[in-house]
C-alpha cells in the first residue's frame, strides 16, 4: 500500500506464501526513517512562525520605530494559519504543477512550496520596515500563506504515512521538530542580528526551510487513496471539512456559549503577547535579553506548564481544571503590571516570563482537553480542527487592536496590563455558565481525549 513497507508488516513466508508473524521483524520507531522525516518537517513548519507572527518581526518593527498601532496590526497576520482549512481542499485536489507529481501528491507540493516559502522569507528580510513598513508586512504576509500551504501538506503526509499506532510517535517527533524550530528561528535569529544584520538574520532562517526539502526528497510518498475523501471535487471536500461539522455542532445545547467561550478564553493573553516585545524594548532590555528569556526560557517553562495541566486536568478533571487553570492564566498577567513598576529589572523579568508561560502551558492543557471533549465522534478530526481554529481568529483580531489601546488611549503600561487582565473576566464567566449547565463528565459520548491526528499546533 506504501512506497516502502512499514516496520513489524507481516512477511510473506517463503514456503507456504502466507504471513508468517515469527518472521515479522520488531518495530523499533525510533530507527524508522519516516520519524525522522517527520522531525524534520515539524522543523521545517516551526521556522517561519517567530518571523512573520511572532516576536522577531515585532522587535524588527519596534528597532524600525514603528507606533504600536502598526506593531499590534502584525497579529493579523497570523489570520493565514487560522483559515488554511479553507483553500487546504485545494491542495487535496489538484496534482503539483511543473512535473512535480512525479515526486507524489504530497511530496510535489511540499517540493514546489518549500523553496517558494524560503525565497520568501529571504525576500522579507532584504525590505526595510523604516522606509516602507508595507513591503515588509506584505512579505511576511506571503510568508505566512505559504507557512499554512506547508502545514497542510505536513499535516496530511504525517496522517498518510503512519499507521494508527505509529501516530502518537509521529506527532511527538514533529512536536519536538517543530519546538527546535522555534527556537533556531526566533531566538536564532534574534541573536544573530547584531552580527550580520536582519537581512543576514532573516537569510540564515531562510536557510534552515532546506533542512524540511532535504527530507521530503529522501522520503517516500504514502499511496494515495483509491477514492479521495470529500467527494469529487473541491466544493464536496470544502462542504465535507466545513460546512457538515460546523452544522452538526449547532445542533447541541448552548453550542453559542461555548463558540463565544472558545473564541474569549485566551483574550487577555492575545491582547498581552501582542505587546510584549515593544514593552520591554521600553523598558530598556536588550534584544538578547528578549532573546534569551522570552524565547528559550519561556519555551522551556510553557513545556513545564503544559506538562502540569496534563497532570492537574488527570488528577481534577476537564471542568475543575478549566476554572483553577483560568483563573491562573488571568491573574498572571499582573506579572506584567509587576514588571513595568519594577522597571529595567532583569529578575523581575524572568519571573514575569516564567509565571506567565507557565500558567499559559497549564491552561493550554485544559483548554484541549476541553475541546477534545467537544467533538462529535461522526466528525472528530475536522470539528476540532475548527474549533481550535476559530479560537485563534477573535485573539489575532483583538491582538491587534492592543497598540491602538496604549496609543491613542493614552494608557501607561501598567493600565494596559491590568486592561488585559480584565479581558479575562467574560471568558471566566461563560465558562461558569457552562460547566454548571453542560459538565464535561455528561459528555459521556464524546472523546475525552485530543486525537493524535489533530493536536494543536504549538505556538
Amino acid at each position: 500500500m506504501r512506497d516502502f513497507a512499514a516496520p513489524g508488516a507481516a512477511r510473506s513466508d517463503s514456503r507456504s506464501g502466507s504471513a508468517s508473524p515469527a518472521a515479522a521483524p520488531r518495530w523499533r520507531p525510533f530507527g524508522d526513517r519516516r520519524f525522522l522525516v517527520l522531525l524534520a518537517l515539524g522543523f521545517s513548519a516551526g521556522v517561519p512562525l517567530p518571523l512573520v507572527a511572532g516576536a522577531v518581526l515585532r522587535q524588527w518593527f519596534t528597532e524600525a520605530g514603528l507606533s504600536l498601532t502598526e506593531i499590534g496590526l502584525t497579529a493579523l497576520i497570523g489570520w493565514a494559519y487560522s483559515f488554511k482549512f479553507l483553500w487546504s481542499p485545494l491542495l487535496d485536489e489538484t496534482r503539483p504543477p511543473l512535473g512535480l507529481a512525479r515526486l507524489g501528491r504530497r511530496r510535489g507540493w511540499l517540493a514546489l512550496i518549500q523553496p517558494c516559502l524560503a525565497a520568501a522569507i529571504l525576500a522579507t528580510g532584504l525590505t526595510d520596515p523604516a522606509a516602507a513598513p508595507l513591503a515588509t508586512a506584505a512579505g511576511a504576509v506571503l510568508v505566512a500563506f505559504l507557512s499554512a500551504s506547508q502545514d497542510i501538506v505536513v499535516d496530511a503526509y504525517r496522517i498518510e504515512i503512519l499507521a494508527e499506532r505509529e501516530q502518537g510517535y509521529g506527532l511527538a517527533c514533529y512536536i519536538w521538530g517543530y519546538r527546535a524550530a522555534l527556537l533556531a528561528s526566533g531566538a536564532g535569529t534574534l541573536w544573530l542580528v547584531g552580527a550580520i544584520g536582519w537581512a543576514g538574520a532573516y537569510a540564515y532562517a531562510a536557510a534552515l526551510i532546506g533542512i524540511g526539502l532535504l527530507a521530503v526528497l529522501a522520503a517516500g510518498e504514502p499511496a494515495a487513496p483509491a477514492v479521495l475523501p470529500g467527494g469529487a471535487g473541491w466544493r464536496a471536500r470544502l462542504r465535507a471539512a466545513v460546512v457538515e461539522p460546523l452544522a452538526d455542532f449547532t445542533r447541541r445545547p448552548a453550542w453559542l456559549g461555548i463558540l463565544l467561550f472558545v473564541g474569549l478564553y485566551k483574550l487577555g493573553e492575545a491582547m498581552a503577547g501582542t505587546m510584549t516585545v515593544p514593552f520591554y524594548r521600553q523598558l530598556g532590555f536588550a534584544r538578547e535579553d528578549v532573546a534569551t528569556v522570552g524565547s528559550v526560557f519561556g519555551l522551556a517553562a510553557l513545556l513545564g506548564g503544559a506538562l502540569a495541566g496534563g497532570w492537574v486536568v488527570a488528577r481534577i478533571g476537564v471542568g475543575r481544571a478549566l476554572v483553577l487553570t483560568g483563573l491562573g492564566q488571568m491573574l498572571s498577567n499582573l506579572m506584567y503590571v509587576a514588571l513595568a513598576r519594577a522597571g529595567h529589572d532583569m529578575a523581575m523579568l524572568w519571573a514575569q516570563v516564567g509565571v506567565e508561560s507557565f500558567t499559559d502551558g497549564m491552561a493550554d492543557a485544559a483548554f484541549v482537553a476541553y475541546l477534545s471533549g467537544l467533538t462529535s465522534r461522526a466528525f472528530t478530526a475536522t470539528q476540532y480542527a475548527l474549533l481550535s481554529s476559530l479560537a485563534t481568529i477573535p485573539l489575532r483580531t483583538a491582538g491587534a487592536a492592543s497598540g491602538w489601546l496604549v496609543e491613542r488611549l493614552g494608557l501607561g503600561w501598567a493600565d494596559f496590563f491590568l486592561i488585559t487582565t480584565a479581558a479575562a473576566l467574560p471568558a471566566m464567566a461563560i465558562m461558569l455558565w457552562l460547566l454548571a449547565r453542560l459538565p464535561p463528565a455528561a459528555a459521556s459520548v464524546r472523546k475525552t481525549a485530543a486525537s493524535p491526528d489533530e493536536a494543536p499546533r504549538p505556538t
